[in-house]
């Protein structure tokens, strides 16, 4: 008998920023909110990064194609 192997879960794009809303806060310890607090602005400042690339090469585009920027 062989066996199945299992597909991998997708998940929908946004799941990890759900899943981490909905983390109980009040069992971690204040040590550990400070850590969190860093590792999302991390995040935030990657996040701004990533949008900065984006309207980069968008106004790259729009420039050479005569396209209108939002």
């Amino acid at each position: 008998m062989a066996e199945e192997e299992a597909e991998p879960v997708r998940r929908p794009r946004g799941w990890a920023v759900v899943e981490l809303a909905r983390e109980d806060l009040e069992l971690l310890a204040l040590a550990d909110l400070e850590d969190r607090i860093v590792a999302l602005e991390a995040e935030i400042a990657r996040t701004r990064a990533q949008m900065d690339k984006k309207r980069a090469g968008r106004a790259a585009a729009d420039a050479l194609f005569g396209g209108k920027s939002n």
